[in-house]
């Protein structure tokens, strides 16, 4: 009786972290966009954002005894904050350059890319229940890329290249979740603060730093506003990425995410 009582607490919990995971998720979306469209705030400065604002969210978390901090090798953490990186990027340029929509649909493909990664990469095997749902998700996403009346071809790049690395993002999280033997909160710890090092170097390259549309440039208050709040939005997205992926697998994550296409179109009155 108790290790059944144990088992719904369980489940319990994971589906509010899927739930809260879907809501910051369509917030960060919607918000996203609008600083694109409304305030053109520069795509990589926004990702340098996000993770500044994730970075100091664990700060106070730690300094509160929230969790505690271990030691992890850097060699070890090298591509995964890389991937972060290409992760964040990737899927910005895709839903600055496409529809909310189809930014939505696309990322759909996420969850076919993933299963291919574990089963060539990883040896791990999926039930057939599961294969066949890939079966509507990719002629889905296929459909709505031909009829697409605002097709992108640069936007459909950004989005493939975005599935790809978003795919092994979320499947590194988890080994490295097991391997290092640490949770969401040390993991994104150290991470945090190297991809932030990684794009500090490479915004000077992509985008101006100060001026006219540089991240240090004569922004409105409602501007900055609404950039802190999408990092501040940024920060609950990562840490329930990182907290589903360590309690259930990447696919796990990408469920509930299949809700966000048709969401967001309903949602979405001018997603231009």
């Amino acid at each position: 009786m108790a290790s059944l009582a144990d088992r719904v607490r369980g489940n319990g919990r994971i589906a509010a972290g899927l739930l809260f995971n879907l809501l910051v998720s369509i917030c960060i979306v919607f918000l996203n966009k609008w600083i694109y469209v409304h305030h053109g705030f520069p795509n990589i400065s926004l990702t340098l954002v996000h993770f500044m604002v994730t970075w100091l969210g664990l700060y106070i978390c730690q300094k509160l005894d929230i969790f505690a901090p271990k030691t992890l090798p850097p060699t070890k953490l090298l591509l995964l904050a890389l991937s972060f990186c290409g992760f964040v990027v990737f899927t910005n340029l895709s839903l600055q350059n496409n529809t909310i929509g189809t930014y939505q649909l696309a990322k759909a493909m996420t969850t076919p890319v993933i299963i291919a990664i574990q089963t060539f990469c990883y040896q791990k095997s999926f039930s057939t229940r599961i294969k066949l749902t890939l079966i509507p998700i990719t002629l889905g996403v296929i459909l709505n890329s031909y009829y697409d009346v605002k097709f992108n071809f640069l936007g459909m790049v950004f989005a493939a290249l975005g599935v790809l690395v978003t795919s092994l993002y979320q499947v590194w999280v988890g080994a490295k979740q097991h391997e290092l033997q640490v949770n969401s909160m040390q993991l994104l710890y150290y991470q945090a603060p190297m991809s932030s090092a990684m794009l500090l170097v490479v915004v000077p390259f992509f985008e101006p730093v100060f001026g006219e549309g540089g991240i240090f440039g004569p922004w409105s208050p409602s501007a900055l506003l609404m950039v802190l709040l999408s990092g501040v939005i940024a920060f609950m997205v990562n840490l329930s990425i990182y907290w589903i992926i360590g309690n259930t697998s990447p696919v796990t994550l990408q469920d509930p995410l299949v809700l966000l296409p048709p969401l967001t179109m309903l949602l979405s009155v001018s997603p231009q």
